[in-house]
């Protein structure tokens, strides 16, 4: 027996073992227990960065490029970052190969230690060193692939969207700290990264002591370990990959012919061009409070100062807007279907987010604009979601679904990326006070053109069993 078979040998006798062994009572609800802890760290990790965004701004990037364009600059050289969220993709196929639960543990420890590095940042190099390792280990969503292999398919969609109902009212602590912690003080905003960063220490043991191997990936594995080497050979030259064991060219080679997932890359990325919406929300709230005491006479440092502790309020219930279509998307979608869903919650989205715009240039009550923002952001992610994570899932066989679901935000990020390379463009010419109404004028068209490639070229996906795709 030579090495190779020797260790084929032990991977077979470990995965039948953890195959075989029975789960214990109530095992599914002790792992999505374990999944909302991960799911709390992800959401904390990638709204952190938007909810500190002028905060960190002016702290970091004002002292060399000025008050008014912080933001703008920020977004400017954190786009470097996308380098690394191109390199993440690569490193997400290999859950295909090697299992998922390490990868769920390995994601979470590095939002943490990003999120530390950030907290210990004084200049610019250090900044963006932090927030390309967040960007490395944000995109992974393993939580979404351990939720989508391990739970009953008639209940996909409404257990997935509790999971992360509760994981979007953990982002609280956010303006909490921002609150009790930092203040008026605005020195004391690396307090804010540094009590999330222990947080997701704690949830990356948890998940690795406590969390068990998915069995649609244990069962698949063991087929293809038990082949003979000429019917692997036999697969690999054939041109449908669907027998691979993952890998980023095989995916996006998968993606591309297979008709389905390409139309979902394609209207998804027209579909994300509303994420520049949700990540510039706390700079068009601290301008819009800042544009009352411009008016009273205040120079801007003043004025957004006056600005923060509304902002900060409005921020306490964005949570709860959020949770709020990101809890009854699941039930809609479980009932109504996947496509009608994204058609429903796009909607939404605009709506809320030409309030919360509006609202928040006319000095509404700040629980009214945080609501309404929340909806907007809750609202959008819950169709991103279907269209970038549920139905590719849905679509994509086992043994590629890592790997489909890695190389989506590739594929429907070609099409994302010209709008968000030209918000950024206009943003950084413009200034900062107009990042809500740049965000606007791109997220409108995304939709329409987003939707309407969607309904026209993608079937339903609702209710399909992930086993037999």
């Amino acid at each position: 027996m030579d090495k190779r078979d020797f260790k084929e040998q032990k991977e077979i006798l470990r995965l039948q073992n953890a195959l075989d062994r029975p789960k214990p009572s109530g095992y599914l609800v002790y792992l999505l227990l374990i999944l909302c802890v991960i799911y709390i760290t992800d959401e904390i990790t990638s709204q952190i960065g938007y909810q500190m965004q002028s905060i960190v701004a002016q702290a970091i990037f004002a002292p060399t490029f000025g008050t008014e364009v912080a933001v703008a600059r920020m977004g400017a050289l954190s786009s470097i970052t996308i380098i690394a969220s191109i390199l993440a993709f690569v490193y997400k196929t290999l859950s295909d190969r090697f299992g998922r639960k390490i990868f769920l543990s390995v994601n979470t420890l590095g939002m943490g230690a990003g999120l530390l590095i950030v907290s210990l940042a004084n200049n610019i190099p250090a900044y963006i060193a932090g927030a390309t390792l967040i960007a490395f280990f944000i995109p992974h969503d393993m939580q979404a692939v351990f939720v989508f292999e391990s739970v009953p398919p008639k209940y996909r969609a409404t257990i997935f969207s509790a999971v992360k109902t509760i994981a979007t009212l953990g982002i609280l602590p956010i303006p909490f700290l921002r609150d009790r912690v930092m203040g008026n003080d605005v020195s004391r905003w690396r307090y804010v990264y540094r009590i999330p960063s222990a947080l997701a220490a704690v949830a990356a043991v948890i998940a690795f002591f406590c969390a068990r191997e998915t069995e649609p990936f244990m069962k698949k594995r063991l087929e293809y370990l038990h082949m003979s080497e000429e019917k692997r050979t036999e697969l690999r030259t054939k041109k449908d990959k669907r027998n691979a064991q993952g890998g980023f060219i095989p995916a996006i080679k998968f993606c591309i012919r297979h008709k389905q997932l390409r139309w979902l890359m394609i209207s998804g990325g027209f579909i994300l061009w509303g994420t520049i919406a949700t990540m510039f929300y706390e700079t068009t709230m601290t301008y819009g409070y800042a544009s009352k005491f411009l008016a009273q006479g205040m120079g801007i440092e003043a004025a957004k100062a006056n600005a923060r502790p509304l902002v900060t309020q409005a921020l306490f219930l964005f949570p709860v807007g959020s949770a709020f279509f990101t809890g009854i998307q699941g039930f809609i979608s479980d009932r109504v279907g996947r496509k009608k869903t994204i058609i429903v919650m796009s909607g939404i989205f605009l709506f809320s987010y030409s309030m919360f715009f509006y609202g928040s240039n006319h000095d509404w009550n700040p629980y009214t604009v945080g609501l309404l923002c929340g909806a907007a952001v809750g609202s959008f992610w819950a169709a991103g979601d279907h269209a970038g994570l549920i139905m590719c899932a849905e679509s994509a066989p086992t043994n590629l679904r890592a790997s489909v679901l890695a190389v989506q935000p590739i594929l429907s990020g070609f099409f994302f990326g010209i709008a968000f390379i030209l918000s950024l463009i206009i943003i950084n010419i413009v200034g900062d006070s107009y990042a809500g109404t740049i965000s606007l004028a791109f997220a409108v068209p995304g939709q329409v053109i987003g939707l309407t490639l969607l309904m026209l070229n993608v079937r339903e996906t609702r209710g399909v069993n992930l086993e037999n795709v």
